[in-house]
């Protein structure tokens, strides 16, 4: 009888575990990055290019080593010295002793510069943006701002101003210091690599595109050959396998830079476009199914499994509306004005993509500045943002808040109350509280 009662017990107990385990796992939520997609990386996300929102993200906001994705910070500053006018493209560098002995090391990604040579910004470039040539990346840097200790001040000038969290910049090429053959820049360990989350990675791709499309004419080129025509003529395959031509093409890809150090593991910034939908992905330390972390088509493969995803399953739906009251937020109080309350509305259109069939999960929200404002108004008056959420949890938000915050404005005019009026509207006011505070 004990056993039977045993056996009864513990059969009862299964069950209720068992029934537990399954409650919580049907128990719906914001489904974590590795159970979405199974991206084989330490880190990824995916966004949309045109508004920064983001589709996909896994450990995202962790600091790791992004080697020569690094490269897309000097391509940002060289051409902001260029459309500056500060910088010519036909501009002649003459080949510093570090440059050189960078230069030679064919075990780094390189083009060979002759100790007595001169080249053009233009060509230095190519090779950067290209071939990630690291002595042309150095080159660039010492153009710029005279020195890569210098430059390095101005990666750093250049992250702040966009924004970008938990960056550490020690060099402009993205190798580890002690690649650089005791010559790396002042001030900086003799070890160790520039590093940042891959959320500020997207975030410097997005403003970069943002800022400067013209990267993409040389992100895009498969193929050149550096100083065609001379002795020095060598071929430079593009890094980024996925573009049209090589191994691994996928439609629409025309950006933006790989990155590969053994700390940094495989790295790849990539973007593409279909129709008017552009994506911008990041991949951080990517491996293989049987975890290789070598496997250079790994970084590759993780990608095309988030532009499969953000291709497939979003599109670009309008979610607020230009001029869009809000229910319950209508109006906002005015003190001293013809009128007790403004009406208000909000400014712009948001559209943006979302999920197949979520684009009714989405609510908005005024949050005002002040609870009131003071006469006289003018129509256009921002009063305060639309806060946007998710009634299914499922949202991962916007790159940069700046490109999804929608200014809330009056949209009529409130005459300031004459002085005989306001005169009337004191005493009545006193009265009041008179007759409250005795009664």
């Amino acid at each position: 009888m004990k056993n039977l009662q045993k056996n009864v017990i513990m059969r009862f107990s299964i069950a209720t575990v068992m029934l537990v385990s399954m409650i919580l796992l049907a128990i719906p939520g914001k489904a974590s990055a590795a159970d979405e997609l199974g991206i084989r990386a330490k880190a990824a996300i995916l966004i949309d290019a045109d508004t920064g929102k983001i589709l996909y993200e896994k450990n995202a906001n962790k600091s790791l080593g992004i080697a020569s994705m690094s490269k897309m910070m000097t391509e940002y500053i060289l051409l902001d010295q260029v459309k500056a006018g500060k910088i010519k493209w036909d501009q002649k560098y003459k080949v510093s002793e570090y440059a050189y002995k960078i230069s030679q090391d064919r075990a780094l990604s390189n083009v060979p510069l002759r100790a007595d040579g001169e080249y053009t910004i233009r060509e230095l470039y190519d090779a950067m943006a290209i071939y990630s040539a690291n002595a042309a990346t150095i080159a660039i840097a010492e153009t710029v701002a005279g020195s890569e200790t210098a430059f390095i001040k101005l990666m750093n000038k250049k992250a702040k101003e966009l924004g970008l969290k938990d960056y550490t910049f020690l060099n402009s090429s993205g190798l580890n210091n002690a690649q650089l053959q005791g010559m790396q820049p002042n001030g900086t360990p003799n070890k160790g690599e520039n590093k940042m989350p891959a959320s500020s990675v997207a975030l410097l791709a997005y403003n970069l595109l943002k800022t400067h499309p013209e990267v993409l004419k040389t992100s895009s080129i498969a193929r050149k050959t550096f100083r065609k025509g001379t002795d020095d003529a060598i071929k430079m395959d593009n890094w980024n396998f996925m573009l049209k031509g090589l191994v691994f093409e996928y439609e629409g890809v025309d950006g933006l830079k790989t990155g590969t150090t053994d700390y940094a593991g495989l790295c790849f910034t990539g973007t593409a476009k279909r129709g008017k939908t552009r994506l911008i992905s990041v991949v951080m330390g990517a491996y293989s199914a049987d975890g290789d972390k070598t496997d250079k088509k790994a970084r590759f493969d993780e990608t095309k499994k988030m532009y499969d995803y953000g291709f497939n399953q979003f599109s670009t739906e309008k979610i607020v509306n230009k001029n869009q009251v809000v229910k319950g937020q209508e109006s906002i109080a005015v003190k001293n004005g013809k009128e007790d309350t403004a009406k208000i509305a909000v400014k712009d259109e948001l559209s943006m993509m979302v999920k197949s069939g979520e684009d009714k999960d989405y609510t908005t929200k005024i949050i005002l500045d002040e609870k009131s404002l003071k006469a006289p108004v003018k129509k256009g008056t921002v009063v305060g943002h639309v806060e946007l959420t998710n009634k299914a949890g499922k949202d991962y938000g916007f790159i940069d808040q700046k490109s999804s915050k929608l200014d809330v404005v009056t949209t009529e005019d409130v005459e300031e109350k004459g002085w005989f009026t306001k005169m009337f509207s004191a005493i009545g006011d006193f009265f009041s509280n008179m007759w409250n505070k005795i009664f």
